[in-house]
């Protein structure tokens, strides 16, 4: 919700093309880069499959630290911090048809063709329920707003309740609940003025980054330790490769359709940290059946190394991209 929120949706427009080359192109690039390199640990070629699908997407809780702030504002031309943005807020839910085709595959009982079908709806179904309850608490606000029956303080938080709402109905129709809300934040911004919507942003922007806070505490705890040191050295080795090829080869070699220099093209090609989202398809993963740990112990180093590495590097980069600017 925040995410898709940041940006008014005439920038949204605006962006199409390199966000939905992102989506189509470097997402699944990344998911087969992370997989083939979970494949030298000794992975079958499923069980690899399931690891570069949980890792392909982006994560727009993470990415909002890179893009967000009055040094990003400052230092980042809008039109990158836009497509980081609404790229990270699609590929968090666009990438369960990717994690779903390999689990399928990981787990021969399942019907393939009954699996494409619910596919088809999880995602269309998802955009439908989104579109519809954006929309209609966009006209529930103007109306309110006309007749003076809307406080500030409700106003707040109307976004926030708009995003546990669409979880919930999204869950209901077993659709891709993810996906709904970040639709429902577009349909809603859209048909919502910039003040409002900036103001209640900066709202679901807070309850994510205390949110967060808590989530990866428990991460920590739940981090597979022993997992890890049976594996020995040469899972560090694919986790660095992963943080390395996964998504910065695939977007330096996609400038010219990314409509992007290469300054931008490289910004845009590290910062693809994976964090909730990952955390996410991995749970989804064993809750379908995978239950192989050294599925969920690659994906969760993974996780951690790219949390304190891109979470280390954003800063400095950031000013970095001013500098280069500047000259």
């Amino acid at each position: 919700m925040a995410a898709a929120l940041r940006f008014p949706a005439t920038t949204l427009r605006a962006i199409w093309r390199p966000v939905l080359w992102l989506l189509v192109v470097v997402m699944p690039v990344a998911a087969v880069v992370s997989g083939a390199l979970a494949l030298t640990l000794g992975l079958p070629l499923a069980l690899a499959a399931v690891v570069g699908a949980c890792l392909s997407p982006t994560d727009p809780v993470l990415a909002a630290s890179v893009v967000t702030g009055d040094v990003a504002q400052r230092s980042l031309p809008q039109r990158l911090r836009a497509v980081l943005t609404a790229e990270s807020g699609a590929n968090d839910g666009l990438a369960l048809p990717l994690v779903a085709i390999a689990v399928s595959f990981a787990l021969p009982s399942r019907d393939v063709a009954h699996e494409l079908v619910r596919l088809l709806w999880e995602v269309g179904g998802a955009v439908a329920i989104g579109a519809a309850l954006g929309l209609a608490v966009a006209a529930g606000r103007r109306a309110a707003t006309r007749h003076r029956d809307l406080d500030d303080g409700p106003a707040l938080v109307l976004t926030l309740l708009l995003a546990v709402a669409t979880l919930g109905v999204a869950r209901l129709a077993q659709t891709d609940g993810v996906l709904a809300v970040f639709v429902a934040g577009i349909a809603y911004g859209a048909r919502t003025g910039a003040s409002t919507r900036s103001r209640q942003d900066t709202v679901d922007e807070a309850v994510n980054r205390y949110a967060v806070v808590p989530f990866f505490a428990l991460v920590g705890a739940a981090l597979p330790w022993s997992e890890w040191a049976r594996m020995g050295p040469g899972v560090v080795l694919v986790v660095v490769g992963v943080l390395l090829l996964r998504r910065l080869p695939a977007v330096l070699a996609s400038r010219v359709p990314l409509g992007m220099r290469w300054r931008d093209a490289a910004f845009a090609g590290w910062f693809g940290p994976m964090g909730v989202s990952a955390v996410f398809y991995l749970a989804h993963a064993r809750d379908e059946g995978v239950d192989d740990p050294r599925v969920f112990a690659i994906g969760m180093l993974a996780v951690a190394a790219s949390t304190v590495v891109h979470g280390t590097t954003a800063a400095p980069f950031v000013r970095l991209y001013a500098r280069r600017s500047a000259d």
